[in-house]
Parts: structure tokens; sequence; C-alpha cells
């Protein structure tokens, strides 16, 4: 009887591993939000890694953590570092892409719990007046995160931030405008 759990056991295992290598490649989580603000107010709250402190929403699960900036003090060039309790870790972000009012690209590197490189983007879309905030994080699932991701969603886990991230955003904008 044994043996036969045992074999149980291992074609499930064998199942799981099948599956999780047959998910996609890439992955990609983006919300957006509407602000009572210009594009030019949302932009420079993202634009700017100190201004980040006001809506950053893993600053807030670790109020510890510990900040650097480095590179440009806005815009293209500049670069943010942290290191964190065990829920945010330790990474950093550079800016590469500024258009402005437009969108911004960012260059995400996370060195611990694990280690991944991905990309965020901002987007600033005119709306009336209104702008339309979206921010997407994107990249290469590797194995470990497919397998991962068959347990728990890198959409739920990361878009509730991202939501409570883009209200704090909204709130800030529209205080700035």
């Amino acid at each position: 009887m044994l043996i036969k759990i045992f074999i149980v056991l291992a074609i499930v295992i064998v199942v799981l591993l099948i599956v999780a290598a047959r998910q996609s490649d890439y992955f990609r989580v983006e919300r957006s939000i509407s602000v009572s603000a210009s594009p030019s107010a949302a932009f420079a709250q993202v634009n700017d890694f100190h201004k980040w402190e006001a809506w950053n929403p893993w600053a807030k699960i670790d109020p510890a953590m510990k900040e650097t900036y480095d590179g440009a003090p806005s815009g293209v060039g500049a670069s943010y570092s942290w290191t964190g309790n065990s829920k945010v870790g330790i990474g950093r972000m550079t800016l590469t892409e500024s258009r402005p009012f437009e969108q911004i690209k960012i260059r995400l590197e996370f060195l611990k719990p694990f280690a991944a490189t991905n990309t965020a983007e901002f987007t600033f879309k005119p709306d009336g007046n209104q702008t339309i905030v979206t921010w997407s994080m994107f990249g290469k699932s590797n194995y470990f995160c497919k397998l991962m991701g068959l347990f728990m969603s890198m959409d739920k886990m990361c878009g509730r931030q991202f939501e409570k991230g883009l209200a704090d955003l909204k709130a800030a904008s529209e205080a700035a405008s």
C-alpha cells in the first residue's frame, strides 16, 4: 500500500512539473487609475524617485527600509536602491526612459529574496480633465516562477500593491496640482 502512495505522489509531482513547464515564458501585471490632475503632475511624482516616498506601497510594508538614491536627481539615469525586511527584499530601480508627461520605463532588479530583472512602466494618458495613469511590470518567467505561479498569483500579489500605490499616487498628484 505504501508503494502505491509513493507512486501516486510521484505522478502528481511529475504532472505539476510538466504543467509548470508549459506556463507562459512571460508575465505582465498592470493596473490603472484615473487622476484628477494633469499628466505633468502625475508624471512628476514618478519621474523623481525622491517623491515615491508619498506613494510607494512597499515602503509602507517596511517603514524601516533603507533607501539610497544615485545618479541623476530625476529622469533617465536616476537610481533608487532599497534594503528591507523579508517582505520587500533587496533591489534597485534605474529610470531608463522618460518621455515627459507620456511614459516612464524603469529597469527593476530584485536581488533578494530571489534574483530577477523586470521592466516597470508608467503611462500617462490625458482623458478630458483627468489623466489615466497605468502602472505595469513585465518580464520573463523562469522555471521557478512558473512553478510558484501554480500556487501564487503574481497578478494578485503585485496587483494589490499597484492598486494601493496608484491610490496614493492619485492623492499626491491631485495635491500637487
